[in-house]
């Protein structure tokens, strides 16, 4: 049983610097994986029902978008249809009942909206929306129109069904200003169009995001690097719609472009990744530094373990890998950081899913890298084989398949686990003596997410993972705000 059991622990659901730096670990006492085998459990086929009336989607190309002419010049209607959702390509328009205007070009039968409004996970807009075939009589479909303020994706808009060539969007200001401000729109025959646009996650997925901070490879603020989303702004509900969303099975996609904003200068690859902060939204602690923020091996000093949030730790996760590149360099086709363990600069663990183009399931391995001089990084392979060339692995994990992982630090001693229903469980352990984690000033924090290891693909390959549980704990850590 692990020693981590009578903690409370912290049930959550929901974008790891992997740079050049350091050495690498030595396998000093490491074991081969184990594998200890349950007894086989077959569950029932289940089959979906599809209700007969059902809407089926039709996404409407919007032909031209058009307002009063007293838009900011810098920022025209046509920009909401250009394709482009970076906050700079937006419409702007300063004033009550400032309406922008969308011609689909004939008369179709319109259901929703996909908004994309500015500045939408920091403020809320108001609005009213209209519909005409005419461009002359206009029907009202929503009239108290308020985005969610927790979204820097798209935003389902649901409306009175309508036929409609036109549809104007009736700017009524913000919570800031009496700006009117959309980067990009989407027009739809459904209500509830994309099931990954929601306003919320959904209750029973337990969440307490407030243990963490995001990273997404978006650029909001104009600062030249990837945005941060902090614990407080997780909690109350933020998403993004292309990077961060609810799925349909009551898990959190985490998705990365090959390309995009990245954390710093200093890494080469983009992420969608939490990173653990267990201030839990107290800024009187820093991120970094041994401190209530992060925790430290059970082998530091007595000092740095009454200086830390928390002494050991353990991560547990469920997700299911959707996605991986088939296009780049050879060594980053396929592969993606699914959890680690952060140090000041090094990583004692980063756990990797890989799979091939050519294989039908995954491997999945770790790499431990020591402070220690003239060490190498050191790779333990659990299911399959790291290699370029690997032949698809027997027992490997398919895309879209549900298992979980287990990481746990007790002292110098790392503990991997990797569990599938029906199956026996994987386990590999590493001896972390000699790799300099616990000397003084050193401490760690988990990560969880979707870090995805190539920027060689094509450019419009993804990696993506759903996750259906996090829970981390220590001993020691309390959960004061």
């Amino acid at each position: 049983m692990s020693r981590f059991t009578s903690l409370s622990a912290i049930s959550i659901a929901s974008v790891i610097l992997l740079t050049a730096c350091g050495g690498g670990g030595i396998a000093l006492d490491s074991k081969a994986p184990t594998v200890v085998t349950p007894p086989v459990v077959t569950p029932p086929e289940l089959t979906p029902e599809v209700p007969s009336d059902a809407c089926v989607n039709e996404s409407y190309a919007i032909v031209s978008a058009s307002d009063d002419g007293e838009f900011d010049a810098t920022y025209e209607p046509s920009l909401v249809i250009d394709g482009n959702t970076t906050p700079a390509s937006r419409w702007s328009s300063l004033g009550a009942n400032k309406a922008l205007t969308l011609d689909l070009g004939s008369t179709k039968s319109l259901g929703s909206l996909k908004v994309k409004w500015f500045d939408g996970a920091d403020r809320q807009s108001n609005f009213a929306v209209e519909t005409s075939t005419d461009n002359s009589s206009w029907e009202k479909v929503l009239t108290e129109g308020i985005s969610s303020g927790k979204h820097s994706g798209f935003e389902q808009v649901d409306l009175t069904k309508s036929n409609a060539r036109y549809i104007k969007i009736v700017g009524l200001g913000n919570t800031e200003n009496d700006w009117n401000s959309i980067v990009e729109v989407e027009a739809h025959s459904c209500e509830g169009a994309d099931g990954q646009i929601v306003a919320e996650f959904p209750n029973e997925l337990g969440i307490e995001l407030i243990d963490w901070y995001l990273s997404v490879p978006t650029d909001e603020d104009n600062n030249g690097r990837s945005d941060s989303i902090s614990e407080k702004k997780l909690a109350a509900g933020y998403t993004n719609s292309e990077f961060f969303y609810a799925s349909a099975d009551g898990g959190i996609v985490m998705r990365s472009p090959s390309y995009g904003f990245k954390t710093s200068t200093n890494t080469s690859y983009v992420r969608v990744e939490l990173r653990e902060m267990l201030r839990r939204g107290n800024t009187a602690h820093n991120t970094q530094g041994v401190n209530k923020n992060n925790w430290v091996f059970g082998s530091a000093s007595a000092s740095a373990q009454a200086d830390a949030g928390g002494t050991d730790g353990e991560l547990n996760v469920t997700l299911a890998v959707n996605n991986v590149t088939t296009t780049g360099e050879n060594y980053q086709i396929g592969r993606l950081v699914i959890g680690q363990i952060h140090a000041n600069d090094d990583e004692p663990i980063r756990l990797y899913y890989r799979k091939l183009p050519n294989n039908d399931k995954g491997s999945i391995y770790f790499a431990h890298e020591s402070r220690a001089q003239n060490v190498d990084e050191a790779y333990v392979e659990m299911i399959g084989t790291r290699s370029n060339s690997a032949s698809n692995p027997a027992d490997g994990i398919a895309l879209d398949e549900k298992f979980s992982y287990r990481i746990n630090v007790t002292a110098n001693l790392l503990t991997v686990t990797i569990i599938r229903e029906g199956k026996g469980d994987v386990v590999a352990e590493y001896d972390m003596t000699g790799s300099l984690f616990d000397e003084d000033g050193q401490y760690q924090y988990f990560k969880v997410g979707v870090y995805h290891l190539n920027n060689s693909s094509d450019e419009d390959e993804y990696a993506q993972a759903t996750f259906y549980e996090i829970r981390n704990s220590h001993l020691g850590y309390a959960k004061s705000e």
